[in-house]
């Protein structure tokens, strides 16, 4: 049913792009929701994200469900519109005078931030592992399902994901730098 759906969407019909919003927004607009936490953010993100859906609707091969077709794109383009929010945000808290006091939310964006940034730095694979896993909530059998991979293949990206976390958050911790081998640094007693 979703082929003649995609079809006829992707030939201009406008219900059936109605109905494939419908059917599918309340799971992407939850995921888009869950990666940003700001609801008026989300909302915007998720305006750009069901555009990108429908351009991109002409390169649909049918290889995965659409769903999980467009969960992809959700992730990808919200994971983008962070990164485009959080370089904005940079440029303008630069610009600020520099005798502003450091309060509690700017601490929080600063880890937010370097969060973000570590989870950049994960292979495609291990990124969209973890996200799916750790923050939206996914079991390994539904990221197998999702990804088209094996539910053993999901957790080996977990496990690899988090050991680089750990290792790139290190210096947020317990104040090491992210380049510093933890080896090689003195024990603290």
């Amino acid at each position: 049913m979703d082929q003649v759906l995609i079809q006829r969407a992707i030939e201009g019909d406008e219900r059936a792009l109605q109905t494939l919003w419908s059917q599918h927004s309340p799971h992407i607009d939850a995921v888009i929701r869950r990666l940003v936490g700001d609801p008026d953010l989300a909302a915007d993100v998720a305006q750009e994200v069901w555009i990108q859906i429908f351009r991109a609707l002409p390169s649909y091969r049918g290889e995965s469900q659409f769903g999980t077709w467009a969960h992809r794109i959700a992730v990808n383009r919200t994971l983008n519109a962070l990164r485009r929010t959080r370089r904005i945000a940079k440029s303008e808290a630069d610009i600020e005078d520099d005798t502003v006091a450091v309060d509690h939310d700017s601490e929080r964006a600063l880890l937010a931030a370097s969060i973000e940034e570590a989870a950049n730095r994960l292979s495609p694979g291990a990124r969209t592992v973890f996200m799916m896993h750790d923050v939206e909530g996914y079991t390994h059998e539904e990221i197998a399902r999702e990804l088209g991979i094996t539910p053993g293949g999901s957790k080996s990206q977990l496990f690899k994901a988090r050991a680089k976390l750990r290792r790139l958050l290190a210096h947020v911790v317990d104040g090491l730098t992210p380049d510093t081998d933890p080896e090689n640094v003195a024990p603290v007693f």
